[in-house]
Order: structure tokens, then C-alpha cells, then sequence
């Protein structure tokens, strides 16, 4: 026999029980140790970014390619919102998609990501023509929204379980970028000031979620395996922005160059 083939006699996992059931409170647990390692505070373009290192036009980039992730955010919560199966559970969720899009006399996040596009100087209809963006964040930002439309509900509420750790890189983005660049104000960066108590807000709800409907070990590892998917996905954005606008730097045919 082979040394790597599968040895039929070799006792096999025991299938999981509800003993293995992990209580609630270490539920949570892991999911912040997921971020602790996985969050996208730890990238060096971040590091870079609230650091003072980028150029204007390197900034430029981060925000045109990050303003089709902040445009999906309502495609992706109305796919999840269509799934939910009672009135209170809409009602909840239905804010988010509020929250981004405004309710037609109070501007919401898109608004607001596109006053920083505007204050860096950038047309704003090559910003929503999304003419500009690499390949890798169209990739990223679409497999998110395909995520929550084919995965259970419970996987599609935790990925969006990143928004337990941004108010710690929102601190570090704002201040970062006001103490280090003359073309950034507080009204430009303005997107990121509702987000300190509306993410906390979402967290809140989603936790609980998770925490109870959660009702088994795989279950728990399907909550734990989405927010790593959302980790790796917001990683992936960064990575394709350093490659291509810091080193080499090297846009691929049809992304924006300065």
C-alpha cells in the first residue's frame, strides 16, 4: 500500500454532538480572534495609508476602488433582507440598506464615500462608471454579494461580522489621514464618522443573531468560516491596490492611472 493512501482500518472522527456544542460566549470569542488575525488593520497598505506614506494619487486609487465595495453594500443587504423570514428581523436589517443609500433627504454612505472621491479631486461620473477599477476589487466585491445570495442566511449575517473591528481602523484611518495629508479635511473623510455608532449598532444585532440560531457545532464552524471568508476578502482588495499602485505598481490594462 502506498504511504499516503487512506488506511480503512484507522478509526474515523466521531460525527459532532451537541456536547461539542460551543457555548455562546466562545462563540464570540473566536470570532474576534478571527480578527485579531485576519483583519485588513493589519495590511500594509493600510499601514501605509493612515501612516502618511501614499501619495495623493495612491489614495485616489484606495478610494475609487473602494467605492464599489461601499455601492454593493445595499445589493448585499437586500439579498440578505429578502431571505429573512419575520417582520423584526426585515425591520432590522432593512436599516442598513438606509444607512447606505439615505432615505431621499438625508444623504447615506454612498453619498458620503462620494464627497471624499469628489474632495480628492476625482470625476465623479468616471467614479460611478466604475470604468477605473482593477480587476481584483470587481472580482472581490462580486463574490461577496454572490456569497450572501447562495449561502445560508446564518453564514450571510456573519460575514458581515467584519464590522466588530472597524471602529478601530476608522480611528486609525481618520486621525491618520488628517494629521498626514493637506488634501483630506474632516468633511471630506465624513463617510466615516456615522459608521463609529452605526457599526456598533449592526454588530449588536448580527452577534446576537449568530450566537442563537447557531444550533450546531457545524453551524458554528459555517459562522466562523464566513467571517474569514469577509476577512480574506477585504485583504484581497488591499493586495491588488499595493501590487498595483505601489509596488511594482503596475495598473493592469484599463484600471485608473494617474
Amino acid at each position: 500500500m502506498q504511504a499516503d493512501a487512506i488506511d480503512a482500518s484507522a478509526p474515523r472522527a466521531a460525527p459532532a454532538t451537541a456536547s461539542d456544542l460551543l457555548p455562546p460566549e466562545e462563540l464570540e470569542r473566536r470570532l474576534r480572534a478571527i480578527g485579531e488575525e485576519r483583519y485588513h488593520i493589519h495590511h500594509p497598505f493600510h499601514h501605509l495609508l493612515h501612516g502618511g506614506k501614499l501619495s495623493k494619487a495612491q489614495v485616489q486609487a484606495w478610494a475609487l476602488n473602494r467605492y464599489y465595495y461601499q455601492a454593493s453594500i445595499p445589493a448585499k443587504d437586500a439579498a440578505v433582507l429578502g431571505r429573512l423570514p419575520t417582520p423584526e428581523l426585515r425591520r432590522e436589517w432593512r436599516r442598513r440598506i438606509v444607512d447606505h443609500d439615505g432615505d431621499g433627504v438625508h444623504p447615506g454612505g454612498i453619498e458620503r464615500w462620494l464627497k471624499l472621491t469628489d474632495g480628492l479631486g476625482l470625476d465623479r461620473d468616471y467614479v460611478v462608471s466604475l470604468r477605473g477599477l482593477l480587476p481584483a476589487t470587481r472580482f472581490a466585491v462580486d463574490a461577496y454579494v454572490n456569497f450572501v445570495k447562495t449561502r445560508s442566511v446564518l453564514e450571510a449575517v456573519a460575514s458581515s461580522l467584519t464590522e466588530m473591528f472597524s471602529p478601530a481602523i476608522i480611528s486609525q484611518r481618520v486621525s491618520g489621514m488628517l494629521r498626514n495629508y493637506d488634501f483630506v479635511s474632516e468633511e471630506t473623510l465624513a463617510y466615516f464618522t456615522p459608521r463609529l455608532t452605526q457599526a456598533p449598532q449592526d454588530v449588536e444585532f448580527a452577534l446576537g443573531y449568530v450566537k442563537r440560531e447557531a444550533h450546531t457545532r457545524e453551524q458554528q464552524e459555517q459562522v466562523m468560516e464566513a467571517l474569514r471568508f469577509k476577512c480574506d476578502l477585504l485583504w484581497a482588495q488591499l493586495d491588488a491596490l499595493h501590487f498595483a499602485y505601489v509596488a511594482p505598481g503596475l495598473p493592469p490594462p484599463g484600471a485608473w492611472r494617474p
